[in-house]
């Protein structure tokens, strides 16, 4: 009697296990076609619209933005250009040393952002600056992995301003293959949790780009 009683309670715990199980691994199926769908939506060649906009918006974080935000600025793809997530302390003139480009060439046109820890942040910022400014278009500059949720950020800040999607192609990350390539593989999947949050307008606590130019 004991040994049937001791099997009717381990039957309905085994059950659980495995409705456990089951459910993990459909929510496991879930999140990768997700990726899958997510990195299928990473641009992976340029592709660049030739539109000319108000403002061309550089958002900090990784290498390359920078430099291709001024050389935009340069070729007339806009009048002026604004640089968001900035450390405190840093000015135009500082960013511009560090790029190797001369102070007096671009001064003029710059503006910078000090405010935003992340890409929410980056969009509200933005979002004031452009007001203030009365500019009803912009050229998002940013990397190309992390173009989608910019862009997601960034039409809940402004849904009535026109954004240009501009990639950035980091040398090292591995779009092709990327599965491959343990740290894109990281970094995609790291930057989807973080769109997947984003989705539904929480706030974001998971770790985020240093600031880098």
């Amino acid at each position: 009697m004991n040994l049937g009683l001791r099997y009717r309670k381990e039957r309905p715990f085994k059950k659980w296990g495995i409705g456990i199980l089951i459910l993990f691994l459909f929510s496991l199926m879930i999140w990768l076609a997700g990726l899958f769908w997510f990195v299928h939506n990473v641009p992976e060649t340029p592709t660049y619209n030739p539109l000319k906009t108000d403002s061309i918006i550089v958002l900090t974080g990784g290498s390359g933005r920078l430099e291709v935000g001024l050389d935009l600025l340069s070729k007339g793809y806009a009048n002026y250009l604004f640089i968001s997530g900035v450390a405190r302390g840093v000015d135009v003139k500082e960013l511009l040393k560090l790029v190797s480009r001369k102070p007096n060439e671009f001064a003029c046109c710059i503006a910078i952002g000090y405010r935003a820890d992340n890409t929410a942040g980056n969009a509200i910022e933005t979002s004031i600056w452009m007001s203030k400014s009365q500019l009803k278009s912009l050229r998002l500059v940013t990397a190309n992995y992390h173009m989608p949720r910019s862009l997601l950020e960034f039409r809940r800040a402004m849904p009535k301003i026109q954004i240009v999607p501009h990639p950035v192609f980091p040398p090292q990350f591995k779009r092709k293959d990327w599965w491959q390539w343990p740290g894109t593989a990281e970094l995609l999947a790291s930057e989807f949790n973080k769109y997947i949050i984003a989705q539904f307008g929480l706030k974001n606590n998971l770790p985020t780009e240093k600031n880098k130019l």
